[in-house]
């Protein structure tokens, strides 16, 4: 059996929008990395862009588990002293988008091909989006947080 290659005209990219209200962030960031490198399709190749692209609603009514209300996310200007750090309380009330690019990001390969697949990455405070053109379709994640019940 010979090695499945897609060519260019077989890779689609979808649109989906996931909605982040009660739902874990690394349920939710797990799921979405799947959608972004195009996992769930059965023309998957890891080395080709078969990605989709992901529209996350009410990010700020994300769900955060155990201590992380108390870490810190660490970010670098590349210039001395320029190491920022936010803790998860003060950026979910200022820029939940961040947390949740970040936890995805973390999920994806460590390669050029990581940076196209994020930059599909569409992350919406409220519940309407610019987006609805596209025609997205609804990916649903089972299991909210059981602290929100």
């Amino acid at each position: 059996m010979k090695t499945f290659t897609p060519k260019p005209a077989d890779l689609t990219h979808d649109w989906y929008v996931i909605d982040a209200t009660d739902v874990v962030l690394g349920r939710l960031a797990s799921q979405a990395a799947i959608l972004l490198r195009g996992k769930n399709k059965p023309t998957y190749a890891p080395h080709a862009d078969s990605g989709n692209h992901v529209i996350i609603l009410n990010a700020d009514k994300i769900a955060l588990t155990g201590n992380k209300l108390s870490k810190e996310l660490y970010m670098h200007s590349g210039r001395p002293g320029g190491l920022r750090r936010d803790s998860y309380a003060q950026l979910l009330k200022t820029n939940p988008e961040r947390i949740i690019k970040s936890a995805i990001k973390g999920m994806l390969p460590k390669n050029r091909l990581a940076k196209v697949q994020l930059d599909r990455l569409h992350i919406v405070r409220g519940a309407e989006h610019p987006y609805a053109g596209m025609k997205p379709q609804v990916f649903e994640i089972a299991q909210v947080s059981q602290q929100a019940k």
